[in-house]
């Protein structure tokens, strides 16, 4: 017996045949009555380097000021993840390391600007102010170079969900 690949429904993490329930679970997502408490920021973050998934995450910290939603970080080290992920998950955010390997961040931007339905924004974490034009060609919202001031990253990360949550 094959499994059945369900629907991606925006704003939810269930797919649902009929859309019924996609419908309600849509619903309840942008609903004004729901709590900031309750909200949950879905931030994938692309990096080989532990230490800079360490120094973000940190940076950025559990939730999103003291009244904003909680985050739930998912972090992977590989492109493949990375793309299976984006293509079958619903994140507010992606933050991804231009110099991963193989397949870096502004590879993995480009992927998602091309073929991801209802794509997340993109922070792309550079080393050199040169770079910043490839990552805007390759659909990222912001760019911070790396290192960076943690606040720094915070508050972008603040700004960036904010818009989108």
């Amino acid at each position: 017996m094959c499994p059945m690949i369900m629907p991606r429904v925006p704003g939810s993490r269930v797919g649902v045949l009929g859309g019924t329930i996609a419908r309600m679970t849509q619903d309840l997502t942008n609903s004004p009555a729901r709590d900031a408490a309750t909200r949950v920021a879905q931030v994938l973050l692309y990096s080989d380097n532990a230490t800079i998934r360490r120094a973000v995450t940190a940076a950025v910290g559990e939730r999103l000021g003291r009244a904003g939603p909680a985050i739930e970080w998912t972090e992977t080290a590989t492109h493949q993840v990375a793309m299976d992920k984006l293509t079958f998950g619903f994140y507010d955010l992606l933050i991804a390391d231009a110099e991963t390997g193989k397949l870096g961040g502004i590879g993995l931007a480009r992927f998602v600007a091309d073929e991801v339905e209802d794509p997340p924004p993109v922070l792309m974490l550079i080393t050199r102010p040169q770079d910043r034009w490839l990552a805007t060609w390759s659909g990222a919202a912001r760019t911070l170079i790396y290192p960076t001031d943690p606040f720094e990253v915070g508050q972008t990360v603040s700004e960036m969900l904010g818009e989108h949550v």
